[in-house]
């Protein structure tokens, strides 16, 4: 997969969570590892800074739950219109985590 076709694929992951769940950096990237040969969560993050404002931006937290840092009063705004668990610091990961595939468990393989 090209650099250029990782981006895409990242943003599509996105784009299909859906309205009140999440997933973080790092799920985002375990979800893409195997077709993608990639498996950073850093590089999900630069990802969506830098071409995450088409999709669901504010769906995407870090390993604890936290909101993309400098868009945290946005984030929580829309997150709550859509009744997503949150808690004092950000996501409930527990109540609100979502994977690609299904309503397994979250995290995935117990990894974030």
């Amino acid at each position: 997969m090209t650099p250029d076709e990782y981006v895409e694929a990242v943003l599509d992951l996105v784009e299909r969570i859906p309205p009140g769940r999440v997933m973080s950096y790092g799920a985002v990237a375990d979800a893409l590892a195997d077709r993608s040969g990639r498996s950073s969560a850093r590089l999900v993050g630069n990802i969506m800074a830098r071409h995450g404002g088409a999709v669901p931006w504010h769906r995407v937290v870090n390993s604890t739950g936290r909101l993309p840092p400098g868009h945290e009063r946005e984030a929580r705004a829309r997150l709550l219109a859509e009744g997503t668990p949150l808690r004092a610091s950000g996501v409930d990961l527990a109540a609100a985590g979502w994977s690609p595939e299904g309503e397994g468990t979250w995290p995935p393989e117990g990894r974030m």
